[in-house]
């Protein structure tokens, strides 16, 4: 049984889950799928396209599924996928994907805080967490357990690995590997993830070769391609290691400064 306020402005066409809660004043199009046990607050816009799961919250003023801010958007039909038990709080807005059979994608349990922005044909894994007013630009690739502090800017096409933290105010045109800190103007390494690498129960063996890996990319005189090499060739394989160093050789802008 749905708790649907009349107020509320439904097309006939949508989807609506069991057990969904939409307040008034909430506006939803007709190629919209809404899964079981979703809360949407009033004054929210859920556009075409949309494909949202199980025990998600909508907060007041969001827009999910919006029409891409892309310059070669030309109305084509495309997907704006939302995983499972989801937090997006006010005034939130993520894109729908640019082109047919394109899909932006936000995956499950991430927390959208405030004036946060997805944009077109990013995806974002689980456990992320967006500070208020993170703007994230179109075509990004963020891995799970990533942490973006406060207006926190992703220039365009750029990833960010597993477990990384972004401090509060940085802006990055470059790919942060996984499992690191990085903040500053220039952006810069900042040092390992520890408290993140903890939550994901990596052993602190493993946490002092991560620490030793990107000391050899960070600190050493090579390029990052010989630094990659040195760590495979000095520091014990795990499949955390594995990840970094893969992350890195798939980098097409580059990975962020050294200190």
């Amino acid at each position: 049984m749905n708790d649907i306020s009349p107020r509320a402005e439904i097309s006939p066409k949508a989807q609506i889950g069991d057990n969904c809660k939409i307040f008034p004043f909430v506006y939803i199009e007709d190629d919209v799928v809404i899964g079981d046990n979703c809360i949407i607050f009033p004054f929210v816009s859920i556009l075409n396209g949309t494909r949202m799961g199980s025990h998600n919250k909508v907060h007041q003023g969001s827009v999910i599924g919006a029409l891409p801010q892309d310059f070669d958007f030309r109305g084509e039909k495309s997907e704006c996928i939302i995983g499972h038990n989801n937090i997006i709080r006010e005034n939130v807005v993520v894109n729908r994907a640019t082109h047919t059979g394109g899909q932006t994608v936000i995956g499950n349990d991430n927390f959208l805080m405030e004036g946060a922005h997805i944009s077109h044909d990013t995806k974002v894994g689980d456990q992320c967490v967006f500070g208020y007013g993170t703007k994230i630009a179109g075509d990004c690739e963020i891995g799970n357990g990533v942490i973006f502090s406060s207006s926190v800017i992703e220039n365009a096409g750029t990833r960010v690995g597993e477990g990384a933290m972004i401090q509060a105010g940085t802006t990055f045109s470059k790919d942060v590997p996984p499992y690191i800190i990085a903040g500053g103007t220039p952006v810069a390494y900042g040092g390992v993830n520890t408290t993140m690498c903890r939550a994901y129960g990596i052993n602190e063996k493993v946490l002092k070769h991560i620490a030793n890996a990107y000391r050899l990319v960070f600190h050493g005189q090579t390029s990052v391609f010989d630094a990659i090499h040195q760590i495979r060739d000095q520091v014990p394989d795990s499949p955390e290691i594995r990840l970094l160093t893969t992350f890195m050789e798939n980098s097409e802008k580059g990975i962020i400064s050294k200190m």
